[in-house]
């Protein structure tokens, strides 16, 4: 999927915003599932973290949060399924794109949606709010985490057929809240409800909760390497996260460079998810990788 082309603004192959389409013009509204599912799982973590406490308990949460995040999250939805920058065998995309479903977000048709909505309106000369976290905290959790964005006249969202016709990928959307359903059978029959309460709402809990707090201040603070002309929300690096986002957290290289693999391009710039990526290679498990030099120039691209 190319997402830049030489001498365009913008262009991602799923949006069509060839129409009158407007990234400003729309009203934020509860969604009902979101706030069911997250604040099903914040109540099972509160009551149930602080009645199910131990260090084993603790221990589950980070191996599994750490997996999730890193070889789901990161390589499996973000840099694989939405992005493209590597190849692998079809059986370890379904494992990573699974392992992504865990985080609890969406699914895999879910994600590439909301990712390339909000990029698409992030790079427009004005977008809304929602998409750029620019209200104050408090609303932006409140927006983010139980709410969806309707747009008068938002662009059409086209999945390529090699999503679109998955039916892998398709069981995993229509199925991604269910699918912690396995994981907390297992977690129970191993260790138990603490295990389940830890590894299973704990986890999904602060994964989600991290992901906004971490896109909030992606986008309002820290330090950049380039400058987007003509986008209206700019990408932020947030150094001191980079370690617990596996290097998700070098957003301003990413807004830069949103087809590279590796996300951490500075010297300093710890990038875990790429370090996993070069063992995968080395292991004959992926290849096509994609670096910004691999990349086409964009003209409206300029370094600080």
């Amino acid at each position: 999927m190319s997402h830049f082309n030489v001498g365009k603004k913008y262009h991602n192959e799923r949006i069509d915003d060839s129409g009158h389409c407007n990234a400003n013009d729309g009203i934020v509204v509860l969604s009902f599932a979101k706030l069911c599912w997250l604040g099903g799982m914040l109540i099972l973590s509160v009551v149930g973290g602080v009645l199910t406490f131990s260090l084993e308990a603790l221990l589950v949460f980070i191996i599994t949060t750490a997996i999730s995040l890193c070889m789901g999250h990161s390589l499996g939805m973000h840099r694989k399924l939405i992005h493209q920058s590597y190849q692998c065998p079809q059986w370890l995309e379904y494992l990573l794109v699974h392992l992504g479903v865990l985080v609890g977000l969406a699914g895999p048709i879910g994600m590439i949606r909301t990712h390339d909505m909000r990029d698409w309106a992030q790079r427009q000369d004005k977008c809304h709010d929602y998409f750029g976290h620019q209200q104050p905290m408090i609303i932006d959790a409140y927006w983010q985490l139980f709410c969806d964005i309707n747009l008068n006249k938002p662009p059409t969202f086209k999945l390529e057929q090699r999503v679109k016709d998955n039916n892998v990928l398709n069981l995993m959307e229509n199925t991604w809240m269910l699918q912690q359903l396995p994981w907390a059978l297992l977690f129970f029959a191993i260790g138990g409800l603490p295990w389940v309460i830890w590894g299973i709402c704990m986890r999904v809990s602060v994964s989600v909760l991290g992901h906004w707090l971490i896109g909030y201040f992606a986008h309002n603070h820290g330090e950049r390497h380039w400058h987007v002309k003509g986008a209206h929300i700019q990408g932020h690096n947030i150094r001191f996260a980079a370690l617990i986002t596996m290097g998700e957290s070098w957003h301003n290289n990413h807004h830069a460079y949103p087809g590279s693999a590796k996300l951490g391009l500075k010297p300093g710039e710890v990038d875990l998810g790429w370090y996993v990526l070069q063992g995968l290679k080395k292991a004959g498990l992926i290849w096509a990788i994609k670096l910004p030099k691999d990349l086409p120039k964009r003209p409206e691209l300029e370094p600080i």
